[in-house]
């Protein structure tokens, strides 16, 4: 079986300016970035068609190390509704380098399910995530000058700044660092640190913002720290914004590619999913449903993490609302929540399937308390037996969600035409706007216990002493109107990684909040939460390479 890369390899990409014909776009109006990859400008966005045309949204069960497959089931279900007749286009979020160098690989999908040309967006692709990183650390250098400056300084207590510097690579030895050491000409010493670029409030600043006017007021309004008064300190204090947004002149702009089958694609953003909305831009998301009748995108990790704040921030933000949902889940990932142990999951296990059915049904619920038509797309591995497929498939009658087997890696948008069709009828039969879990305009407190009770299925909520020192801040500084993006573990419902399944009888601990005022939101951190991943015994890195005529080998 050939891997990713060389399935890649072996196509013969189209002219980008061949992939924008589809779509009605005139080759002028390309920023091209060599023949396969090309930026659109923001004029491309027709408010119009926007309203009227048809988001979908892929998200997942909880994710386990046997992986779940969203991205690639979102290109292969965007190839499958182009194979049935209709005009689509796949919406997704650019991959980090730390991930592609580290454990995870690469994020284009994988098998006849990939973006092309693979290589360069798992890559430097159009240089919007080193562009984010110039922003984010300029900023951090006008913060440095200003403690320094006798003549102009905002009188900032260094001990209260909230702005590190990021870097996009996993290096965990840049986690805590000493800045400012070898005298008064350098600086004044305090502690800091690095996090990867994917977690700059710059990201996801850059993946709410309307346009260049809102990118700039939202740049503005990020918190740097407090005045030695305790008064705050904005970016705007220091005039960082436009030189800032003048960095992100290019990055602004959603980047256009193509799927293996020759679908026009759009890749643009890449927060993270759980202290950030883990979505790709509102921009790139409007820029779809201006050129294509469905629009298919995806949330980060599970449906309690990356949907819940694709709908409560990027869609209350935006005007936005999906009109169906597909969840994938697996038949290896049911049986983990099922306790079967990793290094089995090969072998037939259909007792585990049917106690892992939990997880799965937890995520359908959520996706009925948002008024939401979902479809369940189960991704289909060759040691998965008709007895486990069943089980699934007789779970979702009972709840009666349609459930699809899906082969989208090996078979590409053919294994995805019945998907694609049962979308289609949820789409059709959708009755409206969705439900948001909450009303921004709630107490921060109400605004927590709606999504750890609603969305999680857990008892309650309770704080640390930080916490609440934390909600007095935010009370304090006007800012309790904002939404709540909580940080908390991936791997389960709850914010106890070993709690799989569907855990009940839980209750979830704030231990502090953080203030993205930037981004427009509250991120209240339950558990530890890793922003400068590290690299791991053997990663990813050593198997890459490249030969003489360029041809790169390795990354999947």
């Amino acid at each position: 079986m050939p891997t990713d890369i060389e399935i890649a390899q072996s196509i013969s990409l189209q002219p980008i300016k061949d992939i924008a014909t589809q779509i009605g776009i005139d080759e002028k109006d390309l920023h091209l970035y060599g023949h396969y990859k090309a930026k659109l400008p923001l004029s491309l966005i027709q408010p119009d068609k926007v309203k009227q045309n048809n988001l979908i949204l892929v998200s997942a069960i909880s994710p386990t190390p046997a992986g779940e497959g969203k991205t690639t089931m979102s290109i292969g279900l965007t190839q499958g509704l182009n194979r049935i007749g209709k005009q689509a286009m796949v919406v997704l979020r650019e991959p980090s380098l730390g991930p592609v160098f580290g454990i995870k690989g690469g994020a284009t999908g994988g098998g006849y399910s990939q973006v092309l040309p693979m290589e360069d967006i798992n890559l430097h692709f159009t240089g919007d995530f080193a562009a984010i990183e110039k922003a984010h650390n300029l900023l951090a250098a006008l913060i440095d000058n200003n403690i320094q400056s006798k003549t102009r300084s905002l009188d900032i207590d260094p001990r209260t700044i909230l702005w590190k510097r990021v870097f996009d690579m996993n290096d965990r030895s840049l986690r805590k660092i000493v800045l400012g050491l070898g005298g008064t000409g350098s600086g004044v010493p305090r502690e800091s640190g690095f996090d990867i670029t994917a977690a700059s409030e710059i990201m996801a600043i850059l993946c709410l913002a309307d346009d260049m006017t809102d990118l700039k007021r939202r740049l503005g309004n990020i918190l740097v720290g407090l005045r030695k008064d305790r008064s705050p300190v904005y970016a705007r204090d220091l005039n960082a914004q436009g030189a800032m947004a003048a960095l992100l002149k290019d990055a602004v702009k959603p980047n256009l590619v193509q799927t293996i089958e020759g679908n026009p694609a759009i890749i643009h953003g890449g927060p993270f999913a759980n202290i950030a909305q883990g979505t790709n831009s509102v921009i790139a998301t409007r820029m779809g449903l201006s050129l294509s009748d469905y629009v298919v995108t995806e949330a980060g990790f599970g449906f309690d993490l990356g949907a819940e704040k694709f709908l409560d921030i990027k869609c209350q933000s935006s005007g936005l609302s999906p009109k169906a949902v597909v969840i994938v889940a697996t038949v290896r990932a049911l049986k983990y929540h099922g306790g079967a142990a990793l290094d089995t999951l090969k072998e037939p296990q259909p007792e585990a399937v049917a106690k892992g059915l939990g997880n799965l049904e937890k995520h359908l619920e959520n996706a009925v308390q948002f008024g939401l038509n979902a479809v369940v797309a189960i991704n289909k591995f060759v040691s998965d037996s008709d007895e486990e497929l069943e089980i699934i498939a007789n779970k979702c009658r009972e709840m009666g969600v349609p459930a699809v087997i899906t082969e989208v890696w090996g078979k590409g948008g053919e294994g995805a035409e019945t998907l694609a069709q049962k979308v289609v009828a949820a789409v059709e039969s959708s009755t409206g706007p969705f439900e948001p879990t909450y009303r921004w305009d709630q107490p921060v407190e109400e605004k927590i216990q709606a999504v750890a009770t609603k969305i999680y299925g857990a008892d309650g909520v309770a704080y640390t002493s930080k916490a609440k020192s934390d909600l007095r801040k935010i009370k304090r500084l006007g800012l309790d109107q904002l939404p709540v993006c909580i940080a908390k573990t991936q791997k389960s419902l709850s914010d106890n990684p070993a709690l799989l399944g569907r855990p009940q009888g839980f209750t979830i601990t704030v231990r502090e909040i953080e203030i993205a005022a930037g981004a427009g939101f509250l991120v209240p951190i339950t558990g530890n939460m890793m922003r400068m991943p590290g690299l791991p015994a053997v990663p990813s890195a050593e198997h890459i390479d490249i030969d003489e005529d360029g041809n790169i080998s390795g990354l999947f």
